[in-house]
């Protein structure tokens, strides 16, 4: 193994056919969509050349500076919903049924697997009020209220989407963060509990310090995941009512190829690269800074 490794040749024939695709699918489109930021036009239009005016239209858009609100709003209350769940999930698994928890994985685990147009509809005749009223509204009649028109106003469907996405994701993060305590040394738990550490002092003292890289990897991926939402809102509302749930995704997705602004488009996609970066670098040094203290 040393001698294959430490051979350059063998390394070019073993790397270079994955740096190859890798260059061709990822690192091509990624400088062809920077390269576009400074034009105007299509591939039809032909381009015109603008600098920085594609940036500069993005920060004086009404619909961009919406998009971008609404894009780390649902992030940030998405990531602490769906990761907190997960973590709550984790130690349930973990503490407290053990002999059942794999049936109980599987279940939660299930919406992850489903796709994502199909959860789209059924939340949509789960919260539907016209022309037939759905489940949710129905309960609500029951109780005497009435019925809500979720998708007709900014916050309902703020709200549905987080639900759904929640009820999908939430599974996922619990198995992931359950592979971070199962990894905890069983010896050092018992340890705890001879000094007089349960309940919530031994997972503050002991289990959340010991959980905290699986923790901050959730976090990364979960906060990178929601900021690129897509899927989820052309499904269910496809950005409505008006723009209120439309994401930076989906408005890139509507002025690239519904609009023809490829410019305009790609930086949109940047500025949303650019947001994913900063939000990254972001927790990391705050992670660091936490652990430095400690």
């Amino acid at each position: 193994m040393n001698k294959v490794l430490g051979d350059r040749r063998a390394i070019f024939l073993l790397l270079g056919p994955a740096l190859l695709v890798y260059t061709v699918v990822m690192l091509v489109p990624i400088f062809w969509s920077m390269g576009y930021t400074v034009f105007d036009g299509n591939a039809l239009t032909g381009f015109t050349f603008v600098g920085l005016d594609n940036f500069a239209k993005f920060f004086g858009d009404p619909t961009a500076l919406s998009a971008t609100w609404f894009t780390i709003r649902y992030a940030i209350i998405l990531t602490v919903l769906q990761v907190g769940f997960g973590y709550l999930l984790a130690l349930l698994y973990t503490f407290r049924i053990k002999r059942a928890s794999s049936l109980i994985r599987t279940i939660f685990f299930f919406p992850v697997v489903l796709p994502t147009v199909g959860v789209g509809l059924l939340f949509q005749k789960l919260f539907e009020a016209a022309p037939t009223t759905g489940p949710v509204n129905g309960f609500l009649n029951f109780l005497g209220a009435p019925s809500v028109d979720w998708f007709g106003y900014a916050d309902s469907s703020f709200w549905v989407v987080i639900l759904l996405d929640l009820w999908r994701s939430m599974g996922f993060y619990a198995i992931l963060l359950y592979a971070g305590l199962v990894d905890i040394p069983e010896e050092l738990l018992e340890s705890a509990r001879i000094d007089g550490a349960s309940g919530w002092k031994l997972v503050r003292s002991i289990v959340l310090p010991l959980s905290l890289p699986v923790l901050l990897s959730s976090l990364i991926f979960s906060i990178n995941g929601t900021l690129k939402v897509f899927d989820t809102i052309v499904a269910l509302t496809n950005g409505g009512p008006g723009n209120t749930t439309t994401p930076l995704t989906l408005y890139m997705f509507q002025t690239s190829f519904s609009y023809g602004e490829y410019g305009y488009g790609s930086t949109i996609a940047m500025m949303l690269t650019i947001l994913c970066l900063l939000v990254t670098l972001l927790i990391f040094r705050s992670t660091r800074r936490d652990l430095t203290k400690g």
